[in-house]
């Protein structure tokens, strides 16, 4: 049969293409399971161990003297609450208008240097943040606490909400800009209303992020609010945290411990895996809405 005038037909797939096609891609899923397998692992052998401490008394109640079975943990969690709360409230509008700053008005040798410094802080221990905070806030203050814990944070997620507001705002296309300038709109406007808007799910991606990295830190914490073996509510004062409870329960002599330390580990990954899981597919959902 003779083709149609105009109609050119594509020569097939040869079949040794196609093997290395099956082949690649073969290899590409296999190396991603490669890659999670350490992580179920862990997330396996967590489970197994902590699992049993998992009841209403680990989430209701204070931790029992050693020797009495049961208790919980229930002032780390507070505690925890509590100082991801002061650092997010702290870091939040601080690293996004700094970061708006840079994507939109960031040019001369001022904005270089705070990139500078954001670029610093992403790559500083954690440790180094922390002992930074108890030499200034700490001992100025004369006593450990949440709000010195969440200062302490707030140094490490700073640099993570900046240099991520920055670029999720670059990924807005100009012509959005100049289309709210055409209608004579302040050019702080058409960031707060246009702008900021469109990269909306990058920036809660970038604040998830953030928070997952903050609320798995321990040296800082340890440095800067010291722990607690009761239910505090007073900012200004020593405060416990999972990170610590695990710190200190894992190293503990008293076994009873230890299954309360593997149930704060559960609790820990299972958040930061939500966040950042969470986080992924919001940042996909960013890409495909701003291409």
């Amino acid at each position: 049969m003779i083709p149609a005038a105009g109609v050119v037909r594509s020569p097939g797939v040869s079949r040794a293409r196609r093997i290395r096609d099956r082949a690649f891609t073969a290899g590409v899923w296999a190396c991603g399971a490669i890659a999670l397998l350490p992580l179920m692992l862990i997330f396996a052998f967590v489970i197994g161990k902590g699992a049993a401490a998992l009841n209403l008394d680990f989430f209701t109640k204070e931790p029992n003297p050693p020797g009495v079975p049961g208790g919980g943990i229930v002032q780390a969690f507070i505690g925890t609450g509590m100082i991801m709360g002061l650092a997010i409230a702290f870091s939040v509008p601080l690293g996004l208008l700094t970061g708006i700053y840079l994507a939109e008005y960031g040019r001369g040798r001022t904005a270089g240097f705070v990139r500078f410094i954001a670029e610093i802080l992403l790559s500083t221990p954690s440790i180094v943040a922390g002992a930074f905070v108890w030499a200034v806030v700490v001992v100025a203050m004369g006593t450990f606490s949440a709000i010195a814990a969440s200062i302490a944070l707030t140094v490490l997620m700073w640099p993570i909400l900046t240099r991520a507001t920055e670029e999720i705002l670059r990924l807005v296309p100009d012509d959005l800009r100049e289309a709210g300038l055409a209608l004579g709109l302040a050019r702080w406007r058409v960031i707060l209303r246009v702008v900021v808007p469109t990269a909306g799910s990058g920036i809660f991606t970038a604040i998830m992020l953030a928070v997952a990295r903050g609320m798995g830190e321990t040296a800082p914490i340890l440095l800067t609010a010291l722990g607690n073996d009761f239910v505090n509510t007073n900012p200004g004062a020593p405060t416990d945290a999972v990170p610590l409870r695990i710190y200190f329960y894992a190293g503990s002599p008293v076994v009873q411990f230890h299954a309360l330390a593997w149930g704060g580990a559960i609790t820990l990954l299972a958040a930061v895996l939500v966040l950042s899981i969470t986080a992924r597919v919001l940042s996909h959902r960013q890409l495909k809405r701003v291409h």
